[in-house]
């Protein structure tokens, strides 16, 4: 058995799977926490649709799809922002808007450029085990990056979570606050669809929170439990993937699922009245 583990892991390209998913997926995890707790987490959808029209946009002119994703989702999450602001609609309506241009331009850059190809489809279902050394050494640097910001901001994001109208009123700048956690959630959701694709990066970021919602008591125990939840989540997916020869992508996402089914049915049998001694 020790044999097998220490040969599994000898394998590169399992060794540079395992170490940027997992920084990847901790990123996800805490700022899911935020973005559920907000009802924002629909933007993760939107956004990923916007990083197919970015890749499909690399591809077409045969640049690496991440220098055109990244900017690109950054700028749109912005922009979801003002159209919530200036033009006084709903979070979910923005994000709709954002969303389906999104993908409508993805559709077209795909098709001037001769159709899907192999290399597309490998972004919108995830293929983490193909990850390279380069793609590792940035998903490792800007998660760093995202949790470096999330930790020096943390009281004003956790004051903003809970009471937008009172952290304003104590001297916060919501604005900029705001305007952090969504440039995060772009550069989080770009790093994501290498691991589970875009077509489900949202769940990544859904999923670990809802489970930890179901157990946590309080902030940051909701923050340490989707993390931990979220990472295992990837490591078990990674491995169950490749002995079985299943999608790594699907089969992180099916584990993060049956982790809250399995806290939820858990909190319920809790929170069951025992029944009345005879």
């Amino acid at each position: 058995m020790d044999t097998g583990i220490i040969e599994f892991l000898s394998f590169g390209f399992i060794q540079r799977a395992l170490i940027a998913g997992s920084f990847i997926a901790l990123i996800c995890a805490l700022l899911g926490v935020v973005l559920v707790l907000r009802r924002l987490s629909l933007i993760g959808d939107g956004l990923s649709h916007v990083t197919f029209s970015g890749v499909a946009l690399g591809l077409f002119l045969n640049v690496y799809p991440l220098y055109v994703s990244l900017p690109l989702v950054v700028c749109s999450a912005l922009g979801i922002l003002k159209l919530a602001d200036k033009a006084r609609m709903y979070g979910d309506a923005a994000i709709g808007i954002v969303s389906s241009v999104g993908i409508a331009a993805g559709v077209m850059l795909a098709s001037l450029g001769g159709g899907f190809n192999v290399d597309l489809f490998s972004y919108l279902f995830g293929n983490i085990l193909s990850i390279s050394g380069y793609e590792v050494i940035s998903s490792i640097g800007l998660s760093i990056l995202v949790m470096a910001v999330i930790v020096f901001y943390f009281n004003e994001i956790l004051s903003i979570t809970f009471d937008e109208e009172f952290a304003r009123a104590s001297g916060i700048n919501t604005g900029r606050i705001n305007a952090i956690l969504v440039m995060l959630t772009g550069v989080t959701v770009v790093l994501t669809m290498k691991v589970v694709g875009i077509m489900l990066t949202s769940a990544l970021l859904i999923l670990p929170a809802s489970t930890a919602f179901q157990l946590a008591r309080g902030f940051r125990n909701a923050m340490a439990i989707a993390a931990g939840t979220s990472v295992f989540s990837v490591v078990a997916g990674i491995v169950i993937s490749f002995v079985m020869n299943l999608p790594t992508g699907a089969t992180i996402v099916l584990l993060n699922a049956g982790f809250f089914l399995a806290a939820f049915l858990f909190k319920q049998r809790i929170r069951k009245p025992s029944a009345p001694a005879q």
